[in-house]
């Protein structure tokens, strides 16, 4: 048990006192945070008003199009071209558009301008010009006495809200996403940390170092300080990544105050829609969403499954890289069956966050190859405790399989040389 413990404690702490760890570790969170300051800088810096002038002598558009912070709307009776042209060199207007006195469905308007249009701005200007269209002929349509406005308050909007019958609360929209970004988190993990233990296995076997350690220690107890060594790695890295992320999160209302005072419109915008009926901000619906799920649980479990599926796969892995010698294609030959059962499992998570109760979901979130994944997308949407319990328990019997498995494959395969070993050959390395 010690000598396994100065395995542990030498994988982890090569790792850890690289510089590469230290950089990806840390600058990452900066990284992510820094595009995030960059987006929510120039979201609140914002762009250039677009000011467009509409030549309008029958009224068709005025007091129907409204302008905002990006376009603004200016009507003119009458006008002439030179004097529209100059307004576009005095830089009066970003534009022009001259109005025809009939203008039929499939008609195109000229929009003049100096500099050029981009592709999202074309359509707002078209979207907004449309619709003030359209309430023009239905406003022509209505029956005398009747306004537009009249038939616009009486537009429902109506959200469904699920309820099961246990009597929880649902929300589609959120357990879905919160399921797919979980699920695929430990997808990426059981490829990278996977592939770490077998670089390290191959490292040592082809450097010699690996003759070495097992003229002191078992084969077994070598590769499992290799495994748990490399996934402390993986759990202090995902630890500092969300303590990181969360202290920089803090940091946001400092760099924009305008944040807060978002925040405070927001909140008093939503009371008062939901003293009224209305809706919920975005935002708030997310908060919302995120107190009415246990994610202390979510956290837990994410851990859980993090560190089941690493286990399980990573085994399997050490193995493939005992068994290889330099070249990497041969690696690639035998990872194909271990990393199927990773794509199946993602392929089965996909499905599972549209029907998270269907048989497939259930199979997939009990069986060990494929549950660290699937259960994790299924988990927001509430799962049974004997669901969970179940898949928890065959978690780690695979662990205990994979692990004895691939120890008999890892004792033959990390002392032999110069030879290409197949599939056919590590399945006799295991039943001996």
């Amino acid at each position: 048990m010690n000598k396994t413990f100065i395995i542990i404690q030498r994988e982890f702490l090569s790792r850890v006192k690289k510089k590469t760890f230290l950089l990806s570790t840390i600058l990452l969170p900066i990284l992510l945070f820094g595009l995030y300051g960059l987006i929510i800088y120039f979201s609140m810096k914002g762009e250039d008003n677009l000011r467009v002038a509409i030549v309008d002598s029958k009224g068709q558009l005025e007091g129907k199009i409204q302008s905002d912070a990006t376009i603004e709307f200016s009507f003119l009776k009458q006008s002439n071209i030179e004097t529209l042209e100059q307004d576009l060199k005095d830089k009066k207007y970003s534009g022009y558009i001259i109005m025809p006195d009939s203008l039929g469905k499939k008609d195109s308007l000229q929009y003049h301008s100096r500099t050029n249009v981009g592709l999202m701005t074309q359509g707002k200007i078209e979207s907004r010009i449309n619709k003030a269209l359209e309430k023009n002929s239905l406003q022509q349509m209505l029956a005398p006495g009747i306004t537009l406005s009249q038939v616009e308050s009486n537009k429902t909007s109506i959200n469904l809200k699920i309820e099961k019958s246990d009597g929880k609360a649902g929300n589609a929209g959120f357990a879905t996403a919160l399921g797919f970004i979980c699920g695929f988190l430990i997808y990426i993990v059981l490829f990278i940390y996977g592939s770490m233990v077998m670089r390290g296995v191959m490292e040592e076997k082809t450097n010699r170092i690996a003759e070495v350690m097992v003229s002191s220690v078992k084969p077994y107890q070598l590769m499992i300080g290799k495994i748990v060594g490399i996934g402390a790695v993986g759990l202090v890295q995902f630890l500092i990544w969300g303590v990181l992320m969360l202290s920089l999160q803090l940091l946001l209302p400092i760099l924009f105050p305008q944040l807060l005072e978002q925040a405070g419109t927001v909140q008093g915008a939503v009371e008062v829609a939901n003293a009224g009926g209305g809706k919920a901000s975005m935002v708030t619906t997310i908060l919302n969403n995120m107190q009415s799920v246990n994610m202390t649980l979510i956290i837990v479990l994410f851990i859980l499954y993090f560190l089941g599926g690493y286990l399980l796969y990573s085994s399997l892995f050490a193995a493939v890289g005992s068994a290889v010698n330099e070249d990497p294609q041969d690696a690639q030959q035998l990872m194909l069956p271990i990393t199927m059962p990773i794509i199946f499992a993602f392929v089965i998570m996909m499905q599972t966050i549209n029907n998270p109760d269907s048989g497939l979901a259930l199979f997939g979130s009990l069986f060990p190859l494929t549950s660290p994944i699937v259960m994790m997308a299924r988990i927001p949407y509430g799962v049974p405790a004997w669901q969970l319990l179940l898949s928890i328990g065959l978690l780690i019997g695979g662990f205990l399989g994979t692990t004895w498995l691939a120890a008999k494959i890892y004792r033959t395969g990390i002392l032999m040389y110069g030879k290409k070993v197949t599939w056919k050959e590590l399945w006799k390395w295991a039943m001996t």
